[in-house]
């Protein structure tokens, strides 16, 4: 029996069958548990790390630090350290991070529609 599903090559992308790695990565990093609303957070612009903890009821410093070391090594985040005294540390979102915020604004939005959703059928 012929299947008509197209079949991916090498010179095409694997979203032709529905998945592509890229996307999955992505979602993976944005979606893990409080790096979204770090995300959201850092759009308002450079904030310090008591800033951002203050902004996020639940978060423990441990979390926040294991997050902001993780959203860094995807180069969403930056790590911005002044020569004054005494020292002052804020988190920034980098370029390709702040291309996140359309994203972000639409998850935002959407999830004001969800939520209206369980309001309506109560």
């Amino acid at each position: 029996m012929a299947s008509n599903a197209k079949r991916a090559t090498q010179d095409e992308p694997a979203t032709v069958l529905g998945h592509c790695p890229r996307f999955h990565a992505a979602i993976e990093l944005i979606g893990r548990r409080w790096n979204g609303v770090i995300l959201q957070r850092l759009l308002t612009g450079p904030l310090r790390f008591s800033e951002i903890r203050r902004g996020v009821p639940g978060l423990t410093d441990a979390m926040l630090s294991q997050r902001l070391r993780e959203l860094e090594d995807a180069a969403v985040v930056k790590r911005i350290v002044t020569d004054q005294r005494p020292v002052q540390v804020t988190y920034a979102l980098t370029p390709i991070g702040s291309q996140l915020s359309p994203v972000l604004t639409a998850v935002a939005d959407w999830s004001v529609q969800w939520a209206e959703r369980d309001e309506r059928a109560t």
